[in-house]
């Protein structure tokens, strides 16, 4: 083998007598060179004949000899120490090491077909309002009332869920709930609990923490009214009469989302609930005639829940038959076109900021992607320094906003923004409202199967960008944005097999499918 020794001069000092081996790459000699002088190969510029020595370098064809000298620069690094604990692969821990290592919250035992409850309770905890306002309950579980009792219980559920790692049995909470609503009770054939509809288990708790919760002293709302409550502004018309159109305004604590064979898009769906046709006898005609019924959100409650109307009776079978239509929602939502024109209006400013924020977003990830492979390009120490330099010259520069998940609201460190300037003065008065109109998905509450009394249901909750959390009762797991917009609904599914000349199918049945999301308003701050 043409092996000879050379001599490498970096910094003043000499290192002699390194094994070079003329018929191996350039790299195994990088190599060397890092074991004594602790130069990463990367940052050392070795001078030969002709430039700088390259990982493509024949180093026969460089004419080298005994006792050769190479000239060299580059900046040492700090050398790699062992780490203090052994690395630990996930496939080698156990689920509660992996739990604790991924941060993965507690999951809730199925205590029979509870998983409508389970499910229900685990997107309702992704509200930290709601556990503050809970704490603040001075109630217990022993009351004579039920609801109070119930109250309670969420509360001391929700704290046992912050301290276990395991999945945590709702036992108490689930003899509350059967308690204050005895429909839940019902069994099936072995004593065992019937399945329940969860957007029905969903409201119900809501209507108790309304008339349970303690209202704040400044605004004399409890965290319900004030967060979580809308307002709908109603008009009725008679086009036969229009002297007898009428407006009201009511509350609402969720929108729904019609679905019809033409429904693709939730908002679509929510724009067709809001708008009917129905008939009643007019005083003024003196008969029956068509009323149209138009409605508009006057105000937006910082937390909103939509529900799908997925379900309908279906008589021949008796039972709550499940519509299967793929219906798409947004992981960003922009609810203003469901409101008046007057609430648009003072949404207006706000929401111009918020677009001005996002596009700086953007332009300042497409440019700090773009230095990136500008440093991973140029290479070397002296290439990297000035690429660095570059990159806070720009940064210091830009006034961009910061790339956070939720993300366009949130200004960068060096641009404080007083938003009172943008928000509306009723709005910026209304506490727990949405200022701006403008949401991000944070919980979707789905089912699988073919009716609301059966199958099963799942509580994907987010934790942060791109990160989700899927509660499968007990069974914890994490997934990424990709995997909740596949929730929309579709179709089931059938594979046909061949074999020995018999032709079979499987079923497989519908995916899990989006019954409840949930949206928080954009922060602010």
């Amino acid at each position: 083998m043409p092996i000879i020794n050379v001599n490498v001069k970096w910094t003043g000092k000499k290192f002699e007598n390194i094994e070079l081996d003329t018929d191996e790459s350039p790299e195994l000699f990088k190599s060397q060179i890092y074991s004594q002088t602790g130069v990463p190969p990367e940052r050392q510029k070795i001078m030969v004949k002709g430039g700088m020595l390259k990982d493509t370098t024949d180093l026969n064809a460089l004419g080298l000899k005994n006792g050769h000298t190479f000239m060299m620069m580059g900046t040492a690094g700090e050398l790699a120490k062992a780490p203090a604990k052994p690395t630990q692969f996930l496939e080698d821990m156990t689920d509660a090491q992996v739990a604790e290592a991924l941060e993965i919250p507690a999951g809730l035992e199925n205590l029979g077909n509870t998983c409508y409850m389970n499910a229900t309770l685990q997107c309702l905890r992704v509200i930290p309002e709601l556990q503050t306002s809970l704490n603040k309950y001075q109630g217990g579980v022993s009351g004579v009332d039920n609801r109070g009792n119930l109250t309670a219980s969420l509360r001391d559920l929700f704290k046992d869920l912050t301290k276990a790692s395991d999945g945590f049995p709702p036992l108490v909470f689930w003899q509350m709930l059967c308690q204050a609503f005895p429909q839940f009770s019902q069994t099936g054939p072995g004593g065992a609990p019937m399945q329940q509809d969860a957007e029905e288990c969903w409201s119900e708790m809501v209507s108790i923490l309304k008339a349970k919760l303690p209202a704040d002293q400044e605004t004399g709302r409890n965290f319900i009214e004030q967060r979580m409550t809308g307002e709908m502004r109603t008009e009725l018309r008679c086009p036969e009469a229009p002297e007898e159109n009428t407006v009201s305004t009511e509350s609402f604590t969720k929108l729904s989302c019609h679905i019809s064979i033409t429904t693709n898009y939730m908002v679509n769906g929510i724009l067709e609930s809001l708008k009917e046709e129905i008939e009643k006898t007019s005083p003024t005609l003196n008969r029956t005639a068509k009323y149209e019924r138009v409605s508009r959100v006057s105000r937006l409650p910082q937390y909103l829940p939509i529900q799908f109307i997925r379900f309908f009776w279906k008589p021949s079978e008796r039972v709550r038959a499940k519509i299967l239509r793929k219906v798409k929602y947004p992981l960003e939502f922009d609810a203003s076109e469901l409101c008046t024109p007057e609430l648009q209006g003072k949404f207006s400013k706000a929401k111009l900021k918020l677009k001005d924020l996002e596009e700086k977003n953007v332009a300042k990830k497409r440019d700090e992607k773009r230095r990136k492979i500008d440093i991973d390009v140029s290479g070397g120490a002296e290439s990297s320094a000035a690429a660095a330099a570059a990159a806070a010259v720009a940064s210091s520069s830009s006034s961009s906003a910061s790339g956070s998940s939720s993300a366009a609201a949130v200004p960068a460190a060096e641009e404080k923004i007083d938003w009172s300037e943008y928000i509306d003065p009723e709005l910026l008065k209304d506490v727990g409202c949405n200022p701006t109109g403008q949401y991000e998905l944070c919980a979707v509450l789905t089912h699988v199967g073919r009716s609301a009394d059966s199958g099963h249901y799942i509580a994907w909750v987010k934790k942060a960008e791109d990160e989700w959390f899927k509660f499968d009762d007990e069974k914890v797991s994490m997934v990424r944005d990709a995997d909740i917009q596949k929730l929309d609904g579709g179709a089931n599914k059938l594979i046909l097999f061949v074999c020995n000349f018999l032709k079979f199918s499987i079923y497989l049945g519908d995916w899990h499918t989006a019954y409840i999301v949930l949206y928080r308003a954009k922060q602010l701050e």
